[in-house]
């Protein structure tokens, strides 16, 4: 498989190329989904017998949350829902969600390494990341719905517990293909902690009658791209210091640190998990899919066709500079079956029919996934041609790219801490074709300030993306379905990765060069004009717009 570097694929959140890693910072950034009763705060919506704000600002009179800013407060009559989204709860959602994100960069600087010891290239140890990302990219839907039916405490837990055996694998596998088996079980132990982060905020503001606020996802987002920003930097240390093996092992004392926070301090799962609602609601949620009484089918048909179609799909995207054609036969079967069983399947595990009723989550799942298309392209095809054309070296090339992710988690706290949708998502569409056109300026022997100039600017819309799209989900989402909703977003962020690190393949060939790169640009400038029309003509961002009951406020 021919990824980024000519050699390998790179992951959904950041993995460098085998041949040539690069410390480049990744915007992985989750998305938020909750019940319409708990809309966004951005969405302009308040909470179930909360009292509209006279201000327009989204926030339930006596929230503590001054102007919806995303400030704690200390009024008296928030200290109890600020207290709701205290360090206690965010402390271990925090440190689960960065599992995911972490271990697919940091990696990077180990594939030499153990390519080496194991006596492999470059294409065997490319399946070490190709096979995080497609469990992963399986495992965020399966396990949101797994935390809505068993409950996300659950969840969460065995999550953890599956990161701490799949570190210990790792660490002491005597085969490369118990490597492999160690990557598909740290995909699939990853991928339960954001699903669930997002199931029990749902939960706790239904418990206290508000939304989570804006700034409770921002931090989410933002733990998210820091742990990015340090895997690659972080695997070269534990690598050159104590061996690959400590790349595996790290992963122990963090899941246990997320495990035994999760049994301190998460909110026990409450023992109708599945209903989508809490134990004093009655009647159907609204904005639900009307599945409760099935909730206890995980369907396990569905979610194999699942990840057979994906699996399909993904060896075609991975191959694009030599099509494999015949791949699309048994893509296009698989995908056929799927729809097929999931209409007819009572509890099925795509909820399709939901989806074709809500146009605005669905619209909202391509923008995710073109705006991460773009992204990637450019993030991964720069880093590369840092190296390649621009004759970097992978640190300095990570320098380089520091203003880049600096931009990116900056825009990340600022899109956390605006009150609207439209507004943010707006302009991240505009700095993409914007972005992507100033690199179709950049040639091999362009001055450094240009190179940091044009990172800086690129890394403006994938915080504001992140978090506009997360605010989206989070205020369209059906009540229970939560979940499922966060995970199938993150589904169609690792496939714009996969579709990235396809085009770059294509576009680069051997080597990056400047031509590659600007055909690159070029790509951007024409998806980033395309998701401005798309933002602007959707009308469930607008103020006051409603998707499956809920608002997405300007």
């Amino acid at each position: 498989m021919t990824g980024i570097g000519g050699s390998s694929p790179t992951g959904p959140d950041g993995a460098a190329t085998a041949h040539a890693p690069a410390p480049s910072v990744l915007a992985a950034a989750p998305s938020a989904v909750a019940a319409p009763e708990a809309a966004a705060v951005a969405a302009g919506r308040t909470g179930p017998g909360r009292p509209a704000d006279p201000s327009g600002s989204g926030v339930p009179s006596g929230s503590g949350e001054p102007g919806g800013s995303g400030d704690s407060g200390d009024s008296s009559g928030s200290s109890g829902s600020d207290r709701a989204f205290g360090a206690r709860l965010m402390t271990p959602l925090l440190l689960g969600s960065l599992l995911n994100p972490i271990n697919s960069t940091m990696i990077a600087t180990a594939l030499v390494a153990i390519g080496q010891d194991f006596h492999v290239g470059a294409a065997e140890t490319a399946w070490l990341i190709s096979a995080m990302y497609l469990s992963s990219a399986v495992g965020q839907p399966s396990m949101g719905r797994l935390a809505d039916r068993v409950g996300p405490r659950r969840v969460f837990a065995a999550g953890a517990l599956t990161v701490c055996a799949a570190g210990l694998i790792g660490t002491l596998a005597p085969t490369f293909g118990l490597l492999i088996v160690s990557r598909v079980m740290l995909g699939i132990g990853t991928a339960a902690a954001y699903p669930a982060a997002m199931a029990i905020l749902r939960a706790e503001s239904r418990r206290v009658g508000r939304p989570a606020p804006r700034y409770v996802l921002g931090r989410l987002s933002l733990a998210a791209l820091g742990s990015a920003a340090i895997g690659p930097t972080l695997g070269g240390l534990l690598a050159a210091t104590a061996g690959w093996r400590a790349v595996f092992a790290v992963n122990i004392p963090l899941a246990l640190l997320a495990l035994l926070g999760a049994l301190a301090w998460l909110p026990a799962d409450r023992k109708n998990a599945g209903a989508g609602r809490s134990d004093s609601d009655s009647g159907p949620a609204p904005g639900s899919s009307g599945r409760a009484g099935a909730s206890g089918s995980l369907d396990p048909l569905g979610i194999a066709l699942f990840a057979a179609t994906l699996t399909c799909a993904m060896f075609f995207l991975l191959r694009l500079e030599d099509p494999q054609w015949l791949l699309l036969a048994p893509t296009g079967v698989l995908a056929g079956v799927l729809v097929w069983w999931q209409l007819r399947h009572p509890a099925a595990f795509l909820d399709l029919r939901m989806l074709a009723r809500n146009g605005a989550l669905v619209r909202t799942y391509l923008r995710h996934g073109l705006a991460y298309l773009v992204i990637y392209c450019v993030l991964y095809g720069f880093s590369q041609w840092l190296e390649e054309a621009h004759g970097f070296s992978s640190f300095h090339a990570g320098l380089v790219m520091l203003p880049m992710s600096g931009a990116a988690a900056f825009c990340s706290i600022a899109g956390a801490r605006t009150k609207g949708i439209r507004a943010p998502l707006t302009v991240a569409a505009a700095c993409l074709a914007v972005g992507s056109a100033v690199f179709l300026l950049l040639q091999g022997t362009s001055p450094l300030v240009a190179l940091l100039c044009a990172g800086a600017l690129f890394g403006i819309p994938q915080g504001l993306a992140a978090t506009g799209n997360q605010a989206a989900v989070y205020a369209q989402a059906p009540a229970d379905g939560v979940g499922s909703a966060a995970g199938l977003q993150r589904t169609a962020q690792y496939l714009g990765a996969i579709t990235a690190s396809g085009l770059i393949g294509l576009l680069y060939g051997e080597r990056a060069s400047d031509s590659g790169l600007h055909a690159i640009a070029l790509i951007g400038v024409v998806l980033g004009l395309l998701l401005l029309a798309l933002t602007l003509a959707d009308r469930s961002l607008r103020t006051g717009a409603t998707g499956t009951g809920t608002g997405a406020g300007d």
